[in-house]
């Protein structure tokens, strides 16, 4: 593939100091791709040999990390960007922590607790579907703790995001950006389908009636933990074809960034004979 790029991702970055008004971010742009479903998908072969070839490189050179965060609504596609994305990754260098809600052992320590033996190792990828970020959108909206206690935790955060990146970690984060029409066809088709019944829970229509709620305590969020080092990008979602090409440009772009080489074979193979 080279250096072929197929859409703009920076214009769904949110830079550092940015106030995000969610309503002014589209759900379903295709802006800076000529192409509709199938293009989509075509594309999408290409660049998920570019990031194999990545990925590859990654853990051989065993010098860069890579942290990958996935936040959305429910609905907007975790699973599915990781399982279109990362599709051709060799699972021996990328890792999946799924954050659900956490269990007597974890509320017993701080909220950071169970995070940080999930980020990656050296030459590796590490996949959040959710994560910290539960902390101030789940606990806020629920009113999990008190505002004092929610409200210092961007601070920590950033912290935290700052020290891992101090330490050689590349964080790269995604809130996958749908709207409330969208998620509606979704859920009924959870509803309609027998394969996708499983995925449902009441809950999920209690969820959905907080939407504003949610929508506010992403917009925080979003603003208040994007930085140069760990920048947020507001995907759109509607269009789950469109998703997963933005995503797996913005990977490439940082992986391409490290300007990584193979490391040196050992001497003398010239003169090694196979038996």
């Amino acid at each position: 593939m080279g250096q072929t790029r197929y859409m703009r991702t920076g214009n769904y970055r949110v830079h550092h100091g940015t106030e995000v008004r969610l309503r002014d971010w589209s759900t379903d742009d295709t802006d800076g791709f000529d192409g509709h479903k199938a293009d989509g998908e075509k594309a999408l072969v290409e660049l998920n040999t570019r990031l194999a070839d990545l990925q590859g490189l990654l853990f051989a050179e065993q010098k860069h990390r890579l942290l990958v965060v996935l936040q959305g609504m429910d609905t907007s596609g975790k699973d599915g960007t990781i399982k279109h994305v990362f599709r051709t990754i060799n699972p021996l260098g990328v890792k999946v922590a799924n954050f659900k809600r956490p269990n007597e052992t974890e509320l017993a320590h701080d909220y950071f607790w169970r995070v940080h033996e999930h980020t990656p190792a050296r030459g590796h990828i590490s996949i959040f579907n959710r994560s910290h970020y539960e902390d101030v959108l789940v606990v806020r909206v629920h009113d999990l703790v008190p505002k004092k206690v929610w409200s210092r935790r961007y601070r920590h955060i950033r912290d935290f995001e700052q020290m891992l990146s101090d330490e050689g970690t590349a964080i790269v984060k995604f809130f996958l950006h749908i709207s409330k029409d969208e998620q509606k066809e979704r859920l009924e088709e959870r509803l309609r389908n027998p394969k996708k019944q499983w995925k449902f829970e009441h809950g999920d229509i209690e969820e959905r009636r907080l939407w504003d709620d949610y929508q506010a305590a992403y917009e925080v969020a979003l603003s208040k933990t994007s930085t140069e080092h760990a920048p947020w990008y507001i995907v759109p979602s509607d269009r789950k074809w469109y998703r997963n090409l933005v995503i797996n440009q913005a990977i490439i772009d940082v992986l391409e960034g490290f300007e990584m080489k193979y490391p040196e074979p050992a001497r003398d193979l010239e003169t090694v004979v196979i038996d």
